[in-house]
C-alpha cells in the first residue's frame, strides 16, 4: 500500500514560511489590558509569589508554567537519519516536536538547540536549566553521547529526563510486542528475539523488553559486522556489550533462523526475504527503519504469510510511531510532579497502549483514517488520532510513577483527572483529519475553476498529491504551465488535467443545455455562447452537471456574491431554492457552525427554520451532534424588537416540523455559549452550548465570522455552500492555499 502523498521541497518551505516563519508562538494566558493587569503580571505583584516561591520552591508548579513545560533539547549531530547537520539545522525537527506535544497532550514545549558537540557542555547546560521547565527531552543527539548525557542528567536533575530517539521508539515497539505475542499465542519470557540496529534506539528497545521479562539469553543483537557476542572486541562499546550474547551466531541471517521476533532499526534492506522464511511459526517482525523499512510487509508476507508486521511508516499497518508515546509520557509525568520517568512508567504506557488497541474503535477514529479498525494482525497499535489517547495513557503513566515514589503530587481523585484529560483534547484536528480520511477515499474529481491564479494551482497540486483524487483545472495550458514554474510546481503541470473551452469536446452540448435553461431568462445563442465558452465558473459549473467532475471549488478571485449568481446559471442555488452558506468557526478546540453566511440576506422565520434544518445536516456531516441557537441581542422575549422577535418565531416554525436535533431561542450569544449564562435559563431546551448559531441576517453572520478571524485569529472554513444538488463550494477572496484545499475536501465529502 504505497502513499500517494508526496511532499515538494517547495511545499515544505512554505509551510514553514508561512503566513509567518516557523511552527509555533507564545501567547499569554492570562489577561495584559490595563495597568492593572500589568501590575499584578510584573511589579508590584509579581514579588508575592516570588517570595512564596523563595519559602516553598514546591509552590513554582502552582504560580509559573514549569508544570506544563517541557525543553525540547538537541545539538543537531543525529537529525531524522540525516546525519550531523549541526544545531541550528535541527531546529526545524525541534519545533515540529514542540508543536506535537503541544498538539497530542497540551504540553508546552520550547525548543533549545545547543551549538557543541561536547557532552560535557551539554551536561551542563541543560542541568542548569532545571528551575525553568518541569520535564527535558532530549532529542536527535548521536550515540554513544546520548547515553552519556541522559545517564548523567537524570542523576543531576529533579525532574525527568528523556531521550526520545531511545525510550519512545522502545515504548512504542513493546506495545505492539505485547499485543503480537497475544496473537501468536507466545509469552515474552519464551521467545527468541533478534534486534538489528545497536544504537540508541535499539540498545534501549531491548532494555525495556528485558526488564519486561524477556530473557537475555534470547535476545540477539546485531550491528553492521554483525551479531554482538561475548569476546568480540570489533565496533563495542560498553552499551553493547551489556547486551553481548554467549552465542556462536556471527550474522544476522545465521540469528534470524528459528527467531520468533524481529526488530529493525537500522536500515532498507537489512532483511532479506529468505530470511523470514526461516523463522518460527507466526513470526513477528517490525521493520522500524524509517522512511523505508528493513523489509515491506508485502515483501514479508509474500514469504510468510502468517507473519504480523508493523514498520515507522503511516502508510502500511501498524506505525510504530513515537506520538503514541512521548506527550502522553510526559502529561502523565508532568501531572504528578514527577522527579523522573522510570522504567515502570514506560511500561505502564507500553501495556495501556496495547490495551487500549484491543479495545473496541470508536467511529470517529474509523471515518479519520477511511477503514474499520478492530484488534487483529494488521492493528496490533492504536492510531495517532485516536480521541481516547489523552485520557487513557497518561492516567496509566501517573499512577505507575505515583506507586514507585517519583511523584510530588499524586493524584488523589484519577476519575476527576480523566474527566479533565478528556477536557484537553482538541475536537476539531480529529474532525478536519476525518475529512481528509474521507475524502481520500471518496477519490473525487474535483474541478478547480480559476486556473489562473496561483493560490488554486497551488491547492489543485496538493489535493492530487495527497492522493485525495484527480485535480481538473479550468485554464489556459500555456498560462498554467506558466504561473506553475513560477510557484516552483513545474512538475505540477504534467499531474493536472487542464480543461477549458477550446479542448473541451462537450462544449455544444454545454451551450444546449445552458439554452434549453436560460432562454425564458432573456438569453438569447450569443449570450449562452459567451457564458459557457468564456466565464470559467459557468463553463466549470457545466463540467459538473454533466458529471464531468465530482464537485467544484470556486470563488477565490471574485466576490462571492458574484461567483453565486454565475453559478445560479447552471443549477438552483438561490434562496428560494434552498440553498444554505454556513460557516465553520474553529477556536481554541471549539467548533461552531454560523448560518446563513452566503445565501440569505433577511431571512424571515421559515428561512430561519429552514436554514437551521441545513446547518444541522452540516454538523452532522462534520461529526457534530446539532445544537442550534436562534441568536439576537435579547434573550426569551426581552427586548423586544421585531428583529429578536422573528428569531423567536423561528424556533415555533421549528416546533411543528418534529426535527431531530436541539434548538432554542432566541437568545444572546453568551447564553448560547457560555454554560453559566446559560444555567440563568433552567428552561432552556439545549442541553450543552450550541455549535450552530442561526443569526438575523446575512450581514451580522459576516461581521461576526470577520471579527472572530481577525480579531481572535479563529480558523474560518466555509462558507459551506449546501442545499445545492452538487457539491459546489465557493472560497472567500482572502483565502490561502490551505483554505483552498480545504474546501475542495469539503467538497470531496459533500459536506454541504
Amino acid at each position: 500500500m504505497a502513499s500517494n502523498n508526496r511532499v515538494t521541497p517547495e511545499e515544505a518551505l512554505a509551510y514553514h514560511m508561512e503566513p509567518r516563519p516557523g511552527k509555533y508562538e507564545i501567547t499569554a494566558s492570562t489577561p495584559m489590558a490595563t495597568q492593572r493587569d500589568l501590575s499584578l503580571a510584573y511589579s508590584p505583584g509579581v514579588a508575592v509569589p516570588v517570595q512564596a516561591i523563595a519559602d516553598n520552591p514546591e509552590t513554582a508548579y502552582d504560580y509559573t508554567v514549569k508544570g506544563n513545560m517541557v525543553a525540547v533539547i538537541s545539538n543537531g549531530t543525529a537529525i531524522l537519519g540525516m546525519g550531523n547537520l549541526g544545531a541550528l539545522a535541527s531546529k526545524p525537527v525541534m519545533e515540529g516536536k514542540a508543536v506535537l506535544f503541544k498538539r497530542f497532550a497540551d504540553v508546552n514545549a520550547i525548543d533549545i538547540e545547543l551549538d557543541t558537540e561536547d557532552a560535557e557542555e551539554i551536561i551542563k547546560a541543560v542541568s542548569l536549566m532545571g528551575p525553568t521547565f518541569g520535564g527535558i527531552n532530549l532529542e536527535d543527539i548521536k550515540a554513544p553521547e546520548c547515553f552519556i548525557i541522559e545517564q548523567r542528567l537524570k542523576e543531576m536533575m529533579d525532574i525527568p529526563v528523556f531521550h526520545d530517539d531511545q525510550h519512545g521508539t522502545a515504548v512504542i515497539c513493546a506495545a505492539g510486542l505485547i499485543n503480537a505475542l497475544e496473537i501468536s499465542g507466545k509469552k515474552i519470557q519464551d521467545v527468541r528475539i533478534v534486534l538489528n540496529g545497536a544504537g540508541a534506539a535499539g540498545i534501549a528497545c531491548l532494555e525495556l523488553l528485558k526488564s519486561m521479562g524477556a530473557k537475555h539469553d534470547n535476545c540477539i543483537m546485531c550491528d553492521t559486522k554483525g551479531v554482538i557476542y561475548q569476546g568480540r572486541t570489533e565496533g563495542m562499546n560498553q552499551w553493547k556489550s551489556a547486551h553481548a550474547a554467549n552465542t556462536s551466531l556471527r550474522t544476522l541471517e545465521e540469528a534470524m533462523e528459528g527467531a520468533d521476533v524481529f526488530l529493525g532499526v537500522s536500515a532498507k534492506g537489512a532483511v532479506t526475504p529468505e530470511m523470514v522464511s526461516g523463522m518460527a511459526e507466526d513470526p513477528v517482525i517490525f521493520a522500524m527503519a524509517n522512511p523505508d523499512p528493513e523489509i515491506t510487509p508485502e515483501e514479508a508476507h509474500a514469504v510468510r504469510p502468517d507473519a504480523i508486521v508493523a514498520t515507522g511508516r503511516s502508510d502500511y499497518p501498524n506505525q510504530v510511531n513515537n506520538v503514541l508515546g512521548f506527550p502522553y509520557l510526559f502529561r502523565g509525568a508532568l501531572d504528578i510532579h514527577a522527579r523522573a520517568i522510570n522504567d515502570e512508567m514506560k511500561i505502564a504506557c507500553a501495556e495501556a497502549l496495547a490495551k487500549l488497541a484491543r479495545e473496541d474503535v470508536p467511529d470517529e477514529v474509523a471515518m479519520a483514517y477511511g477503514r474499520k479498525l478492530a484488534f487483529g494482525r494488521d492493528y496490533i497499535i492504536p492510531t495517532p488520532f485516536d480521541p481516547r489517547l489523552i485520557h487513557v495513557i497518561p492516567p496509566a503513566v501517573a499512577k505507575a510513577g505515583m506507586d514507585t515514589g517519583v511523584a510530588r503530587r499524586p493524584i488523589v481523585d484519577m476519575n476527576a483527572y480523566e474527566l479533565a484529560l478528556k477536557s484537553r483534547m482538541d475536537p476539531t484536528a480529529s474532525i478536519v483529519q476525518g475529512l481528509y480520511a474521507r475524502a481520500r477515499q471518496a477519490q473525487a474529481r474535483m474541478i478547480f475553476a480559476e486556473g489562473d491564479d496561483p493560490r488554486v494551482l497551488r491547492a489543485a497540486v496538493a489535493y492530487q498529491r495527497a492522493g485525495l483524487g484527480k485535480a481538473l483545472v479550468v485554464g489556459r495550458d500555456a498560462d498554467v504551465k506558466e504561473k506553475l514554474e513560477a510557484a516552483g510546481l513545474g512538475d505540477g503541470y504534467r499531474e493536472l488535467e487542464i480543461v477549458n473551452a477550446a479542448n473541451s469536446r462537450h462544449l455544444d452540448t454545454y451551450r444546449d443545455f445552458l439554452y434549453k435553461r436560460l432562454q425564458r431568462a432573456g438569453q438569447d445563442r450569443q449570450d449562452i455562447h459567451r457564458l459557457a465558452a468564456r466565464d470559467r465558473h459557468v463553463f466549470a459549473s457545466l463540467m459538473l452537471a454533466h458529471d464531468h467532475g465530482d464537485g467544484l471549488v470556486t470563488g477565490a478571485t471574485r466576490k462571492s456574491a458574484h461567483v453565486l449568481s454565475l453559478i445560479n446559471n447552471v443549477f438552483d442555488a438561490k434562496a428560494t431554492d434552498g440553498a444554505v452558506g454556513v460557516t465553520a468557526l474553529l477556536y481554541k478546540g471549539r467548533i461552531v457552525l454560523i448560518s446563513d453566511t452566503l445565501v440569505h440576506e433577511w431571512p424571515e422565520p421559515e428561512d430561519l427554520a429552514n436554514i437551521a434544518t441545513q446547518a444541522a445536516k452540516v454538523a452532522r456531516n462534520l461529526g457534530l451532534e446539532p445544537r442550534v441557537a436562534f441568536v439576537s441581542f435579547s434573550t426569551f422575549g426581552y427586548p423586544v424588537s421585531e428583529r429578536a422577535t422573528k428569531m423567536h418565531l423561528a424556533a415555533k416554525v421549528l416546533d411543528g416540523r418534529n426535527v431531530d436535533f436541539e434548538y432554542e431561542g432566541e437568545m444572546t450569544v453568551d447564553v448560547a455559549l457560555n454554560k453559566e449564562a446559560a444555567a440563568h435559563y433552567p428552561f432552556s431546551r439545549l442541553t450543552g452550548p450550541a455549535n450552530i448559531l442561526v443569526v438575523p441576517a446575512r450581514h451580522s453572520a459576516s461581521i461576526s465570522v470577520k471579527l472572530m478571524q481577525e480579531m481572535a485569529g479563529a480558523t474560518v472554513i466555509g462558507p459551506i455552500l449546501t442545499g445545492v444538488s452538487r457539491p459546489i463550494q465557493i472560497c472567500s477572496s482572502t483565502s490561502t492555499v490551505n483554505d483552498i484545499l480545504n474546501m475542495a475536501v469539503l467538497a470531496a465529502c459533500k459536506v454541504g
